[in-house]
């Protein structure tokens, strides 16, 4: 499997990426326009875009950490590869990034995405607010720099930063994203919805959602008739009944979770235009 993303994130989708080429294919989207409301670390567009399957990725995260990376990326190629390049991957390092973010309406969009990068890189699975790998005294199996290989995430960084004209990058709520693309994005267009966790959500992401979030999410995306879309969610009995008109198809991601790998169950939802291609990841 190839890693595009710079970012290590919960519920990343890089295992899936293979399937939506093959939604691109048997649904004619070739050249088309890809969407993705809750980016977090955008490996499935990446993968769609890099590989000549979408002319053109939209990618959006309310969340200001996420979105300042991105943005870094983009737009501070340059300077966010000289600040890993430079700075040195160690325990008192990570507690200034620490408190960058506990403060980062404070900082710039510069000095949040890299303090962002840096605990993505440097925290147990990738999740902002966990601890550091290996613990402040280092006395783990792994420690800190595990998944600190600059030069290769410095490499992934730039090659992104090589397409910035096909990428769109937004900082909006993805109900407010949604109603503003549904009537102006060519009909030859895939949204991907990745919502934070149903269950788990709290516990993974910095912007969880309650229940009242998945219902309005739910809501606009039912509006979305031009183009084509597919949810993935937690498998469980509140989203299958919020999706209950809808086609749904079962699936398994295996992922890390600190020293251990874990199997999650979770569940593909299909708008009604959308052929439902046939993948050894679906059950």
């Amino acid at each position: 499997m190839n890693f595009y993303s710079p970012l290590r994130y919960p519920g990343g989708k890089g295992k899936v990426a293979d399937y939506f080429k093959q939604v691109f294919k048997d649904n004619f989207l070739y050249d088309g326009v890809y969407v993705e409301p809750y980016a977090g670390g955008a490996s499935v567009g990446l993968s769609l875009l890099f590989n000549e399957y979408a002319s053109k990725i939209i990618i959006n995260d309310i969340d200001r950490s996420i979105f300042s990376f991105w943005h870094s990326v983009l737009n501070r190629t340059d300077e966010l590869c000289k600040l890993i390049h430079d700075t040195p991957v160690t325990v008192d390092n990570w507690e200034i990034q620490k408190q960058i973010q506990k403060s980062k309406q404070r900082y710039g969009l510069l000095k949040v995405g890299f303090s962002t990068f840096y605990l993505n890189r440097t925290n147990r699975s990738g999740i902002l607010n966990a601890g550091i790998i290996g613990g402040r005294q280092q006395t783990g199996e792994w420690k800190i720099d595990a998944r600190f290989n600059k030069k290769e995430l410095i490499s992934r960084i730039e090659r992104i930063a090589q397409y910035k004209d096909k990428i769109e990058l937004h900082n909006s709520d993805a109900v407010e994203l949604v109603k503003s693309l549904r009537n102006s994005l060519p009909q030859k267009s895939l949204f991907y919805f990745d919502p934070p966790y149903y269950v788990k959500g709290k516990d993974l992401y910095l912007n969880y959602y309650e229940g009242n979030d998945h219902q309005d999410i739910a809501t606009e995306i039912s509006k979305v008739s031009n183009q084509k879309w597919i949810i993935t969610y937690d498998d469980v009995a509140p989203i299958r009944k919020l999706y209950s008109d809808y086609r749904k198809k079962p699936f398994k991601l295996f992922y890390s979770a600190g020293s251990s790998n874990k199997e999650g169950k979770e569940v593909m939802i299909f708008s009604d235009n959308i052929y439902i291609s046939k993948h050894p990841i679906l059950s």
